[in-house]
């Protein structure tokens, strides 16, 4: 069974950092593709950032670029989020996720950064960016 658990959330004060977790089991992640993806209060879940399988590309919603790195670690199955000079409007829950289809279908940043395209869910840890 896929499953998916975030971790790392943390409340920061503006400029600095944090790096998010998702631990993955039940699937040999190399073969998929893993987005991050946030949900602030009162709006739509977007994407933030996203892995493609086998060594493809990473994508980042332009209001990240620049300060933002998602990672793989494939010894241990977990997927990074680096995130740096964290502003307030970074604020929200952070999901990590991941679809079945293969590499060439994400390799779209609009594909890529879309949560319609993504079957399985983590829980979601919360980022708190305040002075």
């Amino acid at each position: 069974q896929i499953h998916l658990v975030e971790s790392g959330g943390d409340l920061v004060l503006p400029g600095g950092s944090l790096r998010l977790s998702c631990t993955l089991s039940g699937f040999s992640f190399d073969y998929f593709t893993i987005g991050w993806f946030r949900q602030a209060p009162g709006k739509q879940r977007e994407g933030v950032s996203c892995t493609i399988s086998r060594g493809g590309n990473a994508y980042y919603a332009d209001s990240v670029k620049g300060r933002f790195t998602v990672s793989r670690d494939k010894d241990n199955d977990v997927v990074y989020l680096q995130m740096s000079s964290l502003k307030p409007e970074d604020t929200g829950v952070y999901y990590c996720a991941t679809g079945g289809r293969g590499p060439t279908f994400y390799n779209d940043p609009a594909i890529c950064l879309s949560s319609a395209e993504y079957n399985y869910w983590g829980q979601g840890t919360q980022v708190v960016v305040s002075a």
